[in-house]
C-alpha cells in the first residue's frame, strides 16, 4: 500500500513525539545539549577575538577607512552563520554518536512494548565512546580530502562546472 503524498508532516509530528517520550529524551536530548553548549562558546570565543582584533587593527588604519569597522562585523555574522551551518550537523553526529546504539535500542522498546535489552549503564557508555568516536572520525577522514580536493577544484575557472556534480 502507498502512503499519501503529503504525510511527512504527519510522520514529522509521529518522529517528534516518539523522540520527546521520557524513555528517549536522555539519549536525544544530552548530545542536543552538549552541541549546544559547544557552539555557543566557539561562538562566544570567536566574536571575543574578532572583537579584539578589529580594536587592535583599525587604530592603524586611516581616517577615510573607518567605514570597515562597520563592514567587517557584518561580515564576520555571515562567516560565522556558515560555519555553523556547515558544520553543527557534523559536529552533533560525533558527539551523539555514542548515544546512538542506546536510542536504538529504546526506540525499539518504545515501538514494540516490549524491553528485550539489558539494562542502560552508564559504564557502557563510557566503554563504548572511544569505538564510536573513533569509527566516526574515520568517516570524516574518509570524507574531508574529497571536500577539500572539490573546494579547491571548484576555484579553478571551468573545471568548477565539473566540481560541483
Amino acid at each position: 500500500m502507498h502512503a499519501p503524498v503529503l504525510s511527512g508532516p504527519q510522520y514529522l509530528s509521529e518522529g517528534l513525539k516518539l523522540v520527546l517520550s521520557p524513555g528517549l529524551r536522555l539519549f536525544v536530548l544530552l548530545p542536543l545539549t552538549i552541541n549546544l553548549i559547544l557552539f555557543i562558546g566557539l561562538i562566544s570565543l570567536a566574536m571575543q577575538q574578532f572583537g579584539g582584533w578589529v580594536d587592535t587593527f583599525m587604530p592603524s588604519l586611516p581616517s577615510w577607512l573607518s567605514f570597515l569597522e562597520y563592514v567587517l562585523w557584518p561580515l564576520f555574522v555571515v562567516l560565522v552563520l556558515l560555519m555553523v551551518f556547515f558544520t553543527f550537523t557534523l559536529l552533533a553526529n560525533i558527539i551523539a554518536a555514542p548515544f546512538n546504539g542506546f536510542l536504538a535500542e529504546k526506540v525499539e522498546v518504545v515501538v514494540r512494548g516490549e524491553d528485550p535489552f539489558p539494562a542502560f549503564r552508564w559504564g557502557e557508555l563510557i566503554e563504548m565512546v572511544p569505538r564510536t568516536l573513533g569509527r566516526e572520525l574515520r568517516k570524516l577522514g574518509y570524507f574531508l580530502p574529497r571536500a577539500i580536493g572539490l573546494l579547491i577544484l571548484s576555484f579553478i575557472p571551468v573545471v568548477n562546472l565539473i566540481a560541483a556534480p
